[in-house]
């Protein structure tokens, strides 16, 4: 009991003593990986189980401590005070050491450790050595290490998701599903493959990992890898085009973007379990919807003339296209500028400031693909009902892909974006039950004429009428 006489408590609320246990814990686990990176040798076969433990450890316990006996769902104390949620110095801390760690991942990955032809790995890659012996016979590289920690990090933060939304099926089904895409398909899958044809050239085997997202694909030595990798090479070049040719559109019909960007992509797997504390940052302005819709599209544009260009230099064995190098003038750049500045530096270390779903919103080209099935030719809508709608404004500050749902939850009308991934974390936190996911008819998804609730609902109070 607080002994002074004032309503509001005085003191801070502060971390209880099992949150700071729990951060000590997961702090030695990274701490353990940061002294590697400075070049001090550690014993692999003890520290690397011992570090990967720990951040587990370290991330259930605190998940427990700060959810286990709080109501579920999202709450708003202090999440726009909090130097870590509202753009703080923590928050640009992250950013910057998310952001230079990806650089040296991408363009200096010797700096990590990286062996070269007249050497073995050192450094954090060292450490990483026996798990890539165990699944593939070969000593780690950078990606290994990357595809590690990035597995890591979605199991050890998709259950504190889980923690945090138990009240809600939608959220706990699909946060195992994008745990289990990860873990099989994206990890443990590829790895144990790649073991078993280490005599085969390399081509990727992420099954879920499709073009214009694997921006490789149709690349003239990624389908030579293919078509030389017997069988199983066979079989993913040809589900490869299936799955974008047939697939996509299919599964976009009936259940729109969410099929893929909610409950099987890794990346926005990771957006929603590690980028869940940042979903709020998220910019909701017209401007920036506007800049969103000419990004992504023209990323999608890019991809699409790149891979003319080079089907059309495989088709006729030819490394130039109108005189120009396919390589110099057209993956190259693409693979530099989209492939890893922006899905990778940009998409993950500005998390923090720009919300979670930076890549997936102005980047992503297969996002962009999806969007297009989603907004003229799905079954998928979020209904609302006006009538109910408080104007809490939980549903458009939680919206991480920068949608102002309240707007239409205010006059009852349809939400049909196609930039909206279906995570349906507006429909978790509405405390009135608005809103709600369907994959009904295509007949009146589109409401022209939505229920308009007072005078202050007209279109053009909100400035939305065009957005559709």
């Amino acid at each position: 009991m607080n002994e002074s006489i004032s309503i509001a408590n005085p003191d801070s609320a502060g971390l209880n003593l099992q949150q700071k246990l729990a951060l000590a814990t997961g702090s030695i686990g990274i701490l353990i990986l940061l002294v590697t990176i400075a070049g001090v040798h550690l014993n692999s076969n003890i520290f690397l189980p011992l570090s990967i433990a720990m951040l587990f450890a370290g991330a259930a316990w605190y998940a427990h401590a700060s959810y286990g006996k709080q109501p579920e769902g999202i709450k708003n104390n202090g999440v726009y005070h909090a130097a870590l949620t509202n753009k703080g110095a923590i928050a640009w801390a992250i950013g910057i050491v998310l952001t230079g760690f990806y650089v040296l991942l991408y363009w200096f990955p010797a700096s990590l450790g990286l062996a070269n032809e007249s050497s073995s790995n050192t450094g954090i890659i060292a450490l990483f050595d026996p798990l890539s012996q165990f699944f593939t016979g070969e000593p780690a590289d950078q990606w290994f290490v990357y595809g590690t920690l990035y597995t890591v990090a979605i199991l050890a933060m998709g259950y504190k998701f889980l923690l945090k939304y138990r009240h809600n099926r939608y959220q706990t089904i699909r946060t195992l599903s994008v745990m289990f895409f990860q873990l099989f398909t994206a990890y443990l899958i590829p790895q144990i493959l790649e073991g078993m044809h280490d005599d085969k050239a390399y081509f990727a085997k992420d099954i879920k990992n499709i073009w214009p997202l694997n921006h490789y694909f149709f690349e003239s030595w990624h389908l030579d890898n293919m078509l030389s990798g017997g069988s199983l090479g066979m079989f993913y070049l040809v589900f490869g085009i299936f799955l974008f040719a047939v697939g996509t559109p299919i599964f976009s019909y009936f259940y729109g973007k969410r099929w893929y960007c909610s409950w099987v992509c890794g990346c926005g797997g990771l957006a929603e379990t590690a980028g869940d504390p940042f979903r709020h940052n998220s910019t909701k302005t017209l401007r920036s919807w506007k800049i969103e819709r000419w990004m992504v599209h023209g990323v999608l544009l890019l991809i699409t003339i790149v891979t003319i260009v080079v089907l059309y230099g495989y088709f006729t064995n030819s490394d130039r296209f109108l005189g120009l190098s396919i390589y110099e003038y057209f993956t190259r750049p693409y693979g530099f500028v989209i492939g890893a500045a922006f899905s990778g530096v940009a998409g993950v270390g500005f998390y923090p400031i720009l919300g979670n779903r930076v890549w997936c919103r102005f980047g992503c080209p297969l996002a962009a693909y999806i969007g297009l099935f989603q907004r003229f030719k799905s079954r998928f809508r979020i209904t609302t009902n006006g009538d109910q709608c408080i104007s809490c404004g939980n549903c458009s500050t939680y919206c991480e892909m920068g949608i102002d749902v309240k707007a239409y939850a205010q006059r009852g009308q349809n939400i049909v974006r196609s930039s909206c991934v279906g995570c349906g974390i507006c429909s978790a936190v509405c405390p009135r039950g608005v809103l709600k996911l369907e994959n009904g008819p295509e007949e009146g998804r589109f409401n022209h004429n939505p229920e308009l609730v007072g005078k202050l609902h007209e279109p053009k109070a909100f400035g939305i009428s065009d957005q559709k």
